[in-house]
């Protein structure tokens, strides 16, 4: 099996490399079979978005070098191969953001994580929320809200005091943040095949951006949000360091 090595700028990251080079063999990355990727989390989406723009999807085996690392493995020189041999791979549907600025412009953006609706100046958002055709908040006055996945209910999501889902579930998170009216709600979990649709009130005098991932769209009017299932992610864990058995533990957290 061909394997690509893609690292992030970080001088660490580049020193890890440059060790993996002089062990192991390498292709190019038009050519591979499969990634590993050196870095952490923020180079581990870089990464799953960029075969995303290539049209071109591979599994991905990510080694931390970064802060946080939730979706890498340990870095280690040694045993490459074996690690590889005996990765568990594991399988993500993104989400498809369909975003429509006030100015009529349509833009549409995968999200691994999560797609994310924010105030753009001190006026709160105010929204309304649409699950499956149905007004389910006439106004939701708050500074944001989310829709994360459950490989992204770890990230933003638990930030905002959204739920951990499990990561096999067919669920999403729909997280308010900062919310000031309806003050008691404080978000729902969905069927992952629910497609919701959020309507910015008074789009000109209290501005919205829409987020998927790193994608950044401004002065939204309506954002719809599904979850892509022609497109799947696979990316592979060493057996003792399941993605699953991190999200678990993160509850625990302190």
């Amino acid at each position: 099996m061909k394997r690509a090595l893609l690292v992030s700028p970080t001088a660490p990251a580049q020193e890890a490399a440059d060790q993996l080079r002089n062990a192991y063999d390498w292709a190019d990355l038009r050519e591979a079979d499969m990634i590993v990727a050196l870095g952490g989390d923020g180079f581990m989406l870089q990464t799953l978005h960029g075969m995303l723009g290539r049209k071109r999807i591979v599994p991905v085996f990510g080694m931390n070098l970064g802060t946080v690392g939730f979706l890498m493995n340990d870095w280690r020189v040694e045993a490459l191969d074996e690690r590889l041999a005996k990765a568990k791979s594991f399988h993500i549907c993104p989400l498809r953001m369909e975003a429509e600025t006030i100015d009529g412009e349509q833009v549409s953006s995968p999200a691994i994580n999560e797609v994310s609706l924010l105030r753009e100046t001190r006026q709160t958002a105010k929204l309304e929320v649409e699950v499956n055709g149905r007004v389910v908040l006439d106004e939701l006055v708050c500074d944001g809200v989310l829709v994360a996945t459950p490989t992204g209910s770890t990230a933003y999501n638990l930030s905002a005091q959204g739920p951990i889902l499990p990561l096999d579930s067919p669920l999403l998170a729909l997280t308010p943040i900062s919310p000031f009216r309806p003050r008691r709600w404080r978000g729902a979990i969905l069927p992952d095949n629910a497609t919701l649709q959020f309507r910015v009130l008074d789009p000109v005098k209290r501005p919205v951006s829409a987020v998927a991932d790193q994608q950044e769209v401004r002065d939204v009017a309506s954002v719809r949000v599904t979850t892509d299932r022609t497109t799947k992610l696979t990316m592979m864990f060493d057996p003792e360091h399941a993605l699953d058995d991190r999200i678990a533990m993160e509850q625990f957290a302190v």
